[in-house]
């Protein structure tokens, strides 16, 4: 039986080769075969031979011909799957393209900026502009603005534009922002953390405008019904060292020599594990060959690897012996020894066994009491903590004055080893390492460099450390300093003048203290403050600090709070009254914030009436004194301040005054867990329990 091409035709019943409508013997009822055109009229012996061929071919059996169906079908079906699975494959991988573009710029509920509702919003620069967010207005604030003063009420909203690359650079200047009657302000949220850099600068000075009632001047204030919900990027807030920070980033520290007429060869023998000098020697190449010997000896009995800088101090050629010239040139790897003259300025630095590769030198011409400046050797070298340090020598005549000296110092930063993993912290950014010295002033701060040779426990600072910080536990007691970051991508910074000018303040501080302060007060919907940076806030007046929640009462469940309200990684440093104050405020959450640098007691609990409060893993650093109650006074504050004295009472400052604290807690319902106060100028920790 012959096959077609023609798959398309449907199938009939196959007719006798002869015409007749009779079946042939070799018919096989029900068989089927693809419909095919009549052959053409033929002679009578072609007819019967074909007819005897095709006869011939009836007879076959039929068990070839029903596999080969079987088989058409079957490669038929697998066509048809293989078509379907491509199908399939395509529709999914478009489907997933589709989706994956569709995600990106689909908007996430999560995300405050991305509601379809909101409308961008451009009030330009103008500082007498008053505006008024209320009922209807769903404002999203996408470009720097400066006016005199938000006031968000009546349902309307505020919202700072993000998007997913943070590529957002948004700075507000106001005089205050009022949060109100079902008012809202967003920058980011809990499950949609902003990205991008916003900052709001509250300006203005003290003499300059009226107050607004309950709460002062210069402010973010969140009133009845208000909202305030600020989350910026998440990242570790503070941890310890956990290895020793040394002055200048080096265990033995900085080293300098300079000298003149040191006549001879100057030699400085340095450890190439730890930076340390280990040996400092002169020898008068000269006027003696002895010290040539000497030399020679100290070379070849020295442990490869060990770091040599010379330095030729006045002349050293007369008496240099030719074999010591060529143990310095085989050793060290010099090029110039052998060739070095009378008062000819030469420095080396190199390492014994090193040869050419590991040796820097330089050499200057003596010529009318002058080689016209230094022959500077310098190379560089790394610990075995990875620090990389410079060793450098020199040598010259000025004026007829010679001169020779060397220097070991870090380079390129100086890298921290911590506690903890601090991959979230970003080039740029500062920190803090608290002292562990007597003196809390000996808490420094760096600015963070690339570091791709740290590993997850490791940073590198631009700076060389001026202080030591320990990061051991030394005899059982834990000495590690707490280092803490205080950069973060939303800022809130109070404006200040460059001197001060509050005749008040000004006889005791020398810098202009009316910073910006955040308040609450009671019934608000919500406030939830998280990785937040708080910049010159607070003003040396009461009731005006960097946060204060005032008179808010139960602010967790107990109050209705479905979300318990808290402070979570602020950063509030360099400011002029207070960290946190809690006054008449139960079932606050502050967790991982540091206060350093702030006048007055830093994380304060009020009046002794406040309880079920939680402050949970923050660190206090550089606690000074203040001046608005007599606690937060030191002597001068406490003798000179007398507005408040009854009659002719002349304050003791060790029983009245000087006892501002870090920690300043007024009742025993509350909770502490895990807090580091590093510095203060006189208790860490106050605990003070009213009399009931």
């Amino acid at each position: 039986m012959q096959d077609t091409d023609a798959r398309g035709s449907s199938p009939a019943f196959l007719r006798p080769q002869n015409g007749s409508s009779h079946r042939s013997s070799g018919y096989i009822p029900g068989r089927i075969a693809p419909l095919r055109p009549p052959p053409p009229s033929q002679s009578h012996a072609a007819a019967e031979f074909t007819s005897a061929r095709q006869e011939a071919r009836t007879r076959l059996p039929s068990l070839p011909v029903e596999q080969h169906r079987r088989q058409a079908e079957a490669n038929r079906h697998k066509n048809t799957l293989i078509c379907f699975a491509i199908s399939s494959l395509s529709l999914f991988v478009a489907l997933g393209i589709f989706l994956g573009i569709a995600s990106k710029y689909a908007p996430d509920e999560n995300c405050p900026d991305q509601n379809p509702r909101l409308k961008n919003w451009s009030p330009g620069k103008d500082p007498e502009k008053r505006v008024f967010i209320k009922k209807g207005d769903l404002f999203r604030l996408n470009s720097d603005a400066t006016v005199h003063s938000i006031v968000i009420q009546d349902g309307g909203l505020l919202v700072f534009a993000d998007d997913k690359e943070g590529s957002k650079n948004i700075t507000l200047r106001t005089r205050f922002i009022l949060i109100k009657d079902g008012g809202m302000l967003h920058v980011g949220a809990e499950k949609c953390r902003y990205k991008s850099k916003a900052t709001i600068i509250l300006y203005g000075k003290s003499n300059e405008g009226a107050d607004v009632l309950e709460f002062g001047e210069k402010f973010i204030g969140v009133g009845p019904e208000g909202t305030l919900e600020l989350h910026g990027h998440q990242k570790l807030s503070w941890t310890f060292l956990s290895k020793t920070l040394y002055f200048s980033g080096l265990a033995y520290g900085p080293y300098t020599f300079k000298k003149n007429f040191s006549r001879g060869l100057n030699v400085r023998v340095i450890d190439q594990d730890t930076a340390e000098i280990l040996e400092v020697l002169k020898f008068d190449t000269h006027e003696f060959s002895e010290d040539s010997l000497k030399l020679q000896n100290l070379l070849k009995n020295g442990s490869p690897g060990r770091i040599i800088a010379v330095a030729v101090g006045d002349s050293a050629a007369k008496n240099l012996l030719e074999e010591t010239r060529v143990t310095i040139q085989n050793l060290l790897g010099s090029k110039f020894v052998r060739g070095l003259s009378y008062r000819q300025a030469w420095a080396l630095v190199g390492v014994i066994g090193g040869g050419n590769s590991s040796c820097n030198e330089s050499v200057r011409n003596y010529e009318n009491h002058s080689t016209g400046g230094k022959a500077l050797a310098q190379k560089e070298f790394f610990t075995v903590d990875g620090q990389k340090f410079v060793v450098r020598a020199y040598s010259e005549w000025n004026d007829g004055v010679p001169v020779s000296g060397f220097q070991v110092e870090a380079v390129g930063g100086v890298i921290l080893n911590l506690l903890d993993d601090a991959s979230s912290w970003e080039p740029g950014d500062r920190i803090v390492v608290a002292s562990t010295d007597y003196s809390m002033y000996q808490t420094e701060e760096f600015t963070l460099l690339p570091c791709p040779e740290c590993t997850k426990h490791q940073i590198k600072v631009k700076e060389n450390p001026q202080f030591p910080h320990a990061g051991e536990v030394i005899d059982g007691v834990d000495m590690r300093a707490e280092v803490g970051v205080l950069t973060r991508n939303i800022l809130i910074k109070g404006e200040t003048e460059t001197t001060c000018y509050r005749k008040k303040e000004c006889q005791f501080f020398s810098y202009d203290t009316f910073g910006g302060h955040i308040k609450i007060l009671k019934n608000f919907t919500s406030v939830h403050l998280s990785y937040v940076e708080l910049k010159q806030m607070g003003q040396q007046q009461i009731g005006s600090y960097p946060v204060h929640f005032h008179l808010c009462g139960d602010v967790d469940e107990k109050g209705g709070y479905s979300v318990r309200t808290y402070l979570d990684g602020l950063s509030i440093h360099h400011c002029f009254s207070r960290c946190v104050t809690i006054h008449a405020t139960n079932g606050l959450l502050i967790k991982d914030t540091i206060g350093y640098d702030t006048l007055g007691h830093c994380f304060f609990i009020e009046d002794g009436i406040e309880q079920r409060n939680t402050l949970f893993h923050n660190l206090g650093l550089v606690t000074k004194p203040g001046t608005i109650l007599p606690t937060d006074r030191n002597s001068s504050m406490c003798i000179g301040i007398r507005d408040k004295v009854y009659g002719n009472y002349v304050p003791v400052p060790a029983t009245d005054c000087m006892a501002v604290s870090t920690f300043w807690i007024s009742h025993p319902n509350n909770h502490l867990i895990n807090n580091a106060a590093a510095g203060s100028q006189v208790r860490h920790i106050g605990v003070i329990h009213h009399r009931l």
